[in-house]
């Protein structure tokens, strides 16, 4: 086990924003994962299990304990179903199964991350989640010192959540993914903006040309990570879209017709409605390119907050607050942040 002290952490993220780890180690197995948790264990050090720094805002003070990298790599294919190290490029993962022919993913492409982050986030975008796909998850259970294997039922997916970054957050430490997929599949064309891409074809589109019409617009909304391009510093959505009641629905529906604007609901969970929180940000007064300080807001996407060249993590989170407020007073609805925190 290679243990390094006082690691960067800034560049594993695709913020490039954070302090130092007190102790870092990149865990290339399992059983390296093993020994990691145990020296932590024994020496009463706190636990951080990162992965492919997508989805997280490290603190400028960085981490005061251990930071452990998952670099579990490879990828199997049994039939149907696509195991994969945790460790293990998302994009990698889309592209080796779309060019397969395996249906399932292609509207998760240009993601960034890695595998073991999908079930934890149940990520998810463009009409499709990784919980649809998901067979089993393989994990080391801390508190049981044993790894286990969960099958989708018992990770307890809902929108942009799981048993991993709820109720058992920091109990597992996921090591493989199994997706079962579908050989020759359709892909799926159910998202607003793929239908509006593809509009004019004559011909269905392939799981490939599906794929690749997702990067395109994710690049076009700055999410998609583009080598010099300043809106890619980012964690990605910082807020989550939020699922409210009919009463609360039917207020902001108001609200748009009143101010002449439109607004698209979507269904949410138990009967709820979900609005986007885009929209809520933009009519809150927070415009695409909105700065403040090195921190702003995407010129191509409300959703993400990025670092525009130094920024602090203090200045992302003043600024998340900032609009989180503004929607509260405008609409009387409180974003949640999607991103993990590290470090506070």
């Amino acid at each position: 086990m290679d243990m390094k002290e006082n690691q960067t952490l800034a560049p594993l993220t695709t913020f490039g924003i954070g302090g130092p780890a007190r102790w870092f180690v990149e865990a290339g197995s399992e059983s390296e994962i093993v020994d990691a948790v145990a020296w932590a264990r024994e020496r009463e050090v706190a636990l951080f299990v990162l992965g492919g720094g997508s989805n997280l805002l490290v603190s400028d003070a960085g981490f005061d304990g251990l930071v452990l990298h998952v670099g579990v790599k490879g990828i199997e294919q049994a039939d149907e179903v696509f195991r994969a190290g945790a460790g293990e490029s998302w994009e990698h993962c889309v592209r080796r199964s779309t060019e397969a022919g395996y249906a399932g993913l292609e509207c998760l492409a240009g993601i960034p991350g890695s595998v073991g982050g999908t079930p934890v986030q149940n990520v998810g975008a463009y009409g499709q989640e990784v919980a649809s796909v998901i067979e089993r998850v393989r994990a080391f259970d801390v508190k049981e010192r044993a790894f286990v294997e969960l099958r989708n039922e018992e990770c307890g997916f809902a929108y942009r959540r799981s048993r991993f970054n709820t109720v058992d957050r920091g109990r597992y430490i996921v090591t493989r993914v199994d997706y079962r997929l579908r050989a020759g599949g359709s892909p799926e064309l159910a998202y607003a903006d793929l239908k509006l891409h593809f509009r004019d074809w004559v011909s269905a589109p392939s799981l490939i040309e599906v794929a690749a019409a997702v990067r395109g617009i994710r690049q076009g909304k700055g999410m998609l990570i583009v080598e010099g391009d300043p809106d890619c510093r980012s964690a990605g959505s910082f807020f989550k879209n939020p699922s409210v009641g009919v009463d609360v629905a039917e207020r902001v529906r108001a609200y748009a017709e009143s101010a002449g604007v439109a607004l698209r609901v979507f269904p949410g969970a138990e009967g709820q409605v979900k609005i986007p929180a885009a929209w809520l940000i933009e009519q809150a007064g927070f415009k695409k390119g909105y700065a403040a300080g090195a921190a702003g807001i995407s010129s191509r996407h409300t959703l993400a907050l990025i670092n525009r060249g130094g920024a602090s993590a203090e200045e992302i989170r003043a600024l998340a607050g900032r609009i989180a407020d503004g929607v509260e007073e405008r609409f009387g609805i409180r974003l949640e942040m999607e991103p993990v925190m590290v470090g506070y």
